[in-house]
């Protein structure tokens, strides 16, 4: 069986720690489940570093680690620093696909290797970071089996 990732913005903690048990985001005053977030099998903390190692420089050992807003029996809500979605908001197209060459070169990582792939994660996660800003949300995760 294998682990789903919704990422996901909500104005604060509390509110990223409502969002498994109403699953409704008309009832948090928003689109945190809504169109704007994104289901993919790519762990939160291998997003975090392929951000931070192939944009920011971050060595992989320095990535900081997620912090847990909620664990439940059947689910979990992890918090991305916003170190995480806040670089892609101001780069161009060159510095994405060299993010993506680089994070594709790093040894012993997990997460996708060809460096096409992960340049269009990198773009799904561009937009991502600029719905977040403009809802001026924090980048959360909820992971479920």
């Amino acid at each position: 069986m294998g682990v789903t990732y919704k990422y996901f913005g909500a104005p604060d903690g509390a509110t990223a720690a409502r969002v498994p048990i109403s699953m409704r985001p008309e009832e948090l005053g928003g689109d945190e489940l809504g169109m704007n977030g994104m289901f993919t099998k790519i762990k939160p903390e291998t997003m975090a570093a392929m951000v931070l190692t192939g944009i920011e420089g971050v060595p992989l050992s320095k990535v900081p680690p997620l912090e847990l807003v909620v664990l439940h029996p059947d689910y979990a809500v992890v918090k991305l620093p916003m170190t995480v979605v806040d670089p892609l908001r101001g780069i161009g197209e060159e510095a994405v696909g060299a993010a993506a060459f680089i994070w594709s070169t790093v040894p012993d990582r997990g997460g996708p290797r060809d460096a096409f792939n992960v340049y269009q994660l990198l773009h799904e996660w561009q937009d991502f970071s600029h719905r977040l800003h403009e809802a001026g949300h924090q980048p959360y995760c909820l992971v479920w089996p």
